[in-house]
């Protein structure tokens, strides 16, 4: 289940970095800890997008100039979404960064048709290698076209599926076919432009600072119809409840929907 979350924005023309998904995830961790279902504090099996809406780039960050803002979030879960949903519309106001942000409405996004091969764009970036207190691996590289790049994020999809619990042994040991072959024309234009498809972005644990080396290019995945399914609705790769490892479905009508989106990774 995807949601489209639509803020008014108070004060247009106020900024946040340029990647700022750590600042809405502790928003979100706020709303979580400070509810009345305890249950949820430790829950992370959601996905969300960055903000969207209509920007300019600065020193400071991201600029919004648009009177609405939206974001995007995903859960398989229904009664964690509802219950996500109460508590943010709680809020008479919600502060990203320099952003005041006022929660007006929910669009559910359309349901999209996925096959066993489907192309994706990364709406945020993807972490193929978890980051570890006083630990550099997070941030290694890793060729995308690369067995280890598809291996790693097989690792992890499957283990991930495993914990939520709604596929058997047998079903899980079925889903040996994962295989990503990333968008060669769209690597070659970034490099030829000196721009870059992977970069090293922070994220906060515990209060604690990592750095983590993200992912962002267009790709065709290529594995069982449920495991697509899982990583459109879930995200792809490592702390995906910190806002990272979002997709969306190449010529998806969400995509046209939310024009003002910036390809602002690479």
């Amino acid at each position: 289940m995807r949601t489209r979350i639509i803020f008014s924005l108070k004060n247009r023309g106020a900024y946040v970095p340029f990647h700022h998904q750590y600042l809405l995830a502790q928003v979100i961790k706020g709303l979580l800890i400070f509810g009345p279902e305890k249950g949820y504090v430790d829950f992370n099996q959601y996905n969300f997008s960055g903000l969207k809406g209509q920007t300019k780039v600065s020193r400071k960050g991201l600029h919004y100039f648009s009177s609405k803002v939206t974001l995007v979030f995903a859960c398989s879960d229904k009664p964690f979404m509802d219950y996500f949903l109460a508590r943010l519309f709680e809020q008479k106001e919600i502060i990203v960064g320099n952003l005041h942000l006022m929660p007006e409405s929910v669009e559910q996004e359309d349901p999209v048709k996925i096959s066993d091969e489907s192309k994706f764009l990364c709406i945020s970036p993807i972490v193929v290698i978890p980051a570890a207190f006083n630990d550099e691996s997070g941030k290694k590289f890793v060729s995308p076209e690369s067995d280890e790049f598809s291996d790693l994020l097989y690792e992890s999809t499957l283990a991930r599926m495993e914990i939520q619990g709604k596929y058997t042994a047998e079903q899980l040991a079925s889903f040996y076919k994962f295989q990503i072959v990333p968008d060669q024309d769209y690597i070659q234009r970034i490099q030829a432009s000196h721009k870059k498809f992977a970069r090293i972005y922070p994220l906060y644990d515990s209060d604690v600072k990592f750095e983590v080396r993200g992912y962002t290019f267009p790709f065709t995945l290529y594995a069982a119809k449920e495991v697509q399914q899982f990583v459109y609705e879930n995200g792809l790769g490592h702390f995906t409840h910190k806002g990272f490892g979002m997709l969306d479905v190449a010529n998806n009508d969400s995509i046209q929907r939310t024009a003002q989106q910036e390809v602002i990774y690479a």
